[in-house]
This record gives structure tokens, C-alpha cells and sequence, in this order.
């Protein structure tokens, strides 16, 4: 996972070391969660769900949404850092300007794990969002 954090071209700032291994070590267990969260959401909206994968000229994974005539994209990554970054709500495009803060609530200190609860829980919100903010 820590592929997508090493991009040119959007490539997160962090403030020092422990907050890139902070992210690093978060991104795949968010990236699992998304997915199950979007999977979870896709059985009951009338929206078809399928995935799109972009490899050039650098790795994009889309979630796209379909319904009659309509159809959306959403950045999988982009959603992943809704969940590890606080107070992100930008795009891949804005991260080369900003400095971001790794939500370190999601890390369980003490045992060394990703706080597996807070980390379901505000993926279900990211998603919620997406689906909830769909046109009718």
C-alpha cells in the first residue's frame, strides 16, 4: 500500500518520519475496510457498483457508480485518505501543497494494531457519505 504514498505526483508531506510510518501502516487496513464498506453499501443501493483500475501512467483505482444514464467516479485512494488523514477533504491534486496530520486514533498504541473499530467506523462514515450525496 505504501505505493500509493510514494506517487510523484501526489505524493502526501508529512510532517516527520513516524507520521509517513503512521500512514504506511494504516493504508492497507483502510483500504480493506473501504472496500468492505462499499461492498456492505452496494447491497442495498439501486446504483451498480464496479471498479475500475488505471496502471498509466500511475496506478488509480476507481469506484464507479452507475444508474440509468448516470455515471460517477470516485478515487478509492482519495477515500482512503478521508479515513487516515484528519481534516482531509481534498483531492489527490491538493496534496503536494498541504502538510497532512495521520489520524493516529486509528492506531491502538499500546498494542501496536490499527484500531480496527474506529477505523470501521469512520470508513462507514466516508462511504455513507458518498452514497448518501448520490443524485436521485
Amino acid at each position: 500500500m505504501s505505493q500509493i504514498l510514494n506517487r510523484t505526483f501526489m505524493q502526501p508531506k508529512f510532517a516527520d518520519e513516524l507520521a509517513w510510518q503512521q500512514a504506511e501502516f494504516l493504508m492497507q487496513p483502510i483500504y480493506i475496510r473501504i472496500i468492505d464498506r462499499i461492498r456492505q453499501q452496494s447491497e442495498t443501493s439501486t446504483w451498480q457498483v464496479s471498479y475500475e483500475e488505471i496502471r498509466d501512467p500511475h496506478p488509480i483505482n476507481y469506484l464507479c457508480l452507475k444508474s440509468a444514464n448516470r455515471q460517477l467516479k470516485f478515487d478509492i485512494w482519495d477515500l482512503c485518505y478521508q479515513v487516515c488523514f484528519l481534516n482531509y477533504e481534498g483531492s489527490h491534486s491538493e496534496l503536494e501543497s498541504q502538510i497532512v496530520a495521520v489520524d493516529t486514533s486509528l492506531i491502538d498504541m499500546e498494542a501496536q494494531i490499527p484500531d480496527w473499530n474506529r477505523l470501521d467506523d469512520k470508513a462507514k462514515d466516508v462511504i455513507a457519505r458518498v452514497f448518501g450525496n448520490l443524485p436521485s
